[in-house]
């Protein structure tokens, strides 16, 4: 590819991976070749990558899902070529290689972008049958939450600040820091000192911001609902069936799925649910978008890397450009989330639900909040800690929420604006 051209990859939302796959394959071919160079033998492998292989030779489904993933890769360009331009010679045991050598890294700042690694590694994989149904084996995702806790105990120590530097490929280098804003006015953190004071690469990804930097919009008047996070929005959507078809084009929503069959459900039969992204390079943590009491938390387990089956290759031009828009609504069902029933104090809101899906990576959701504890809108209730990331708020029928048209998809929404109305 000549030098400063672009290959446009337009099923990737969020930024999560960068949409030019030459910056993807640039990334790519340095993992393979640092993984190679450490020359780590299968034996030698992190145990918990051993056990992972394990699991995939010992079960024939995962097995035969974890060769499929890669045999059922399109056979033209670029899928035929990939990162290192041998793609197709790629198998589940040079991924186990791959996963060695990540958990033992935190993510640096990669030619302007953030690379979630996991996510760049599975990115292919992930868009085929065999994929899917691998991602979706409840076995493989105990297995990916074991590698995670690994990974997230690394990234919680001082040893992952190694990234947090002035350099090239740094947090606060030229290209970060042009991403990131004004980050020392924005953020809590101690500019003189070293890694800007954050005790690891976790602290700096769950950064807060400074006092006054997301004011609350309209914090008394309970007739108006606030964003929970710093987002994009992705999608409204009214009349919300209990059961519905949640893996077909569109990404209709399922409410007995998306909230994992709790009893409290039916009372959201027939209501509105409000969905935003969240880049990663946003702030990951939630605030309160209404004044009310904690009713119920609930964490599901859930998948880390299953996609819709629209964002797979079925499409004769490549992955279809809408697909991720049918992905979002597929992951609010099966992915790893937390659910936050909040009582509002305005009787005409009443129930509502607040739902953090992790999606890939570590994709931990870390509710903060107990029930019976008073919130205000504003107040933190909880956090992602790396990886991508969608919220929804659910609402009943009777509440009748009407969503501000200053926010249609695709716009971006402050953390603490007001985005919605009761009528």
């Amino acid at each position: 590819m000549p030098s400063g051209s672009q290959n446009l990859v337009h099923h990737r939302l969020g930024d999560w991976l960068p949409k030019d796959q030459s910056v993807l394959d640039s990334w790519f071919r340095h993992k393979v070749d640092k993984a190679k160079a450490r020359n780590r033998k299968p034996e030698e492998w992190h145990p918990v990558v051993q056990e992972f292989r394990r699991l995939i030779e010992s079960d024939p489904d995962i097995y035969m899902s974890f060769h499929e993933m890669f045999d059922q890769e399109p056979d033209k360009p670029p899928y035929n070529q990939g990162p290192t331009g041998q793609w197709k010679n790629r198998n589940y045991m040079h991924l186990l290689e791959l996963f060695d050598l990540i958990i033992t890294e935190a993510p640096a700042f990669h030619d302007k972008h953030h690379i979630l690694p996991m996510n760049a590694v599975l990115d292919w994989p992930m868009g085929t049958p065999g994929g899917l149904r691998a991602f979706l084996n409840p076995k493989v995702n105990q297995m990916f939450h074991k590698l995670f806790d690994v990974w997230f105990a690394f990234l919680s120590s001082p040893d992952s600040r190694y990234v947090l530097t002035d350099e090239e490929h740094g947090w606060f280098g030229p290209a970060a820091s042009a991403a990131l804003g004004d980050f020392a006015e924005t953020f809590l953190c101690d500019p003189g000192a070293p890694y800007r004071g954050f005790k690891s690469w976790d602290d700096f990804f769950t950064r807060q911001f400074r006092p006054g930097a997301r004011p609350v919009q309209f914090a008394d008047d309970d007739s108006i609902v606030n964003s929970p996070c710093e987002s994009t929005v992705y999608k409204t959507a009214h009349n919300i069936k209990a059961i519905d078809r949640f893996w077909i084009k569109g990404g209709p929503y399922s409410l007995t799925h998306i909230l994992n069959n709790d009893e409290l459900t039916s009372q959201f039969v027939g209501g509105s649910i409000w969905q935003a992204f969240l880049s990663a390079l946003n702030y990951h943590r939630w605030a309160s978008p209404v004044n009310g009491t904690i009713v119920k938390v609930v964490n599901v387990p859930g998948t880390y890397y299953a996609e819709s089956p629209e964002m797979g290759f079925e499409n004769p031009d490549g992955p279809d450009p809408s697909a991720p828009n049918a992905s979002q609504g597929f992951l609010t069902a099966v992915a790893t989330r937390a659910l936050i029933f909040i009582q509002a104090d305005n009787p005409q809101i009443g129930l509502m639900c607040f739902v953090g899906v992790g999606m890939g990576e570590v994709s931990t959701c870390e509710v903060t909040v107990r029930p019976g504890q008073r919130v205000r809108k504003g107040e933190e209730i909880g956090m992602f800690h790396f990886g991508g990331s969608t919220a929804c708020l659910v609402f009943r029928r009777e509440t009748g929420i009407r969503f501000s048209a200053d926010y249609p998809p695709g716009r971006a929404v402050l953390l603490n604006a007001a985005i919605a109305t009761v009528e």
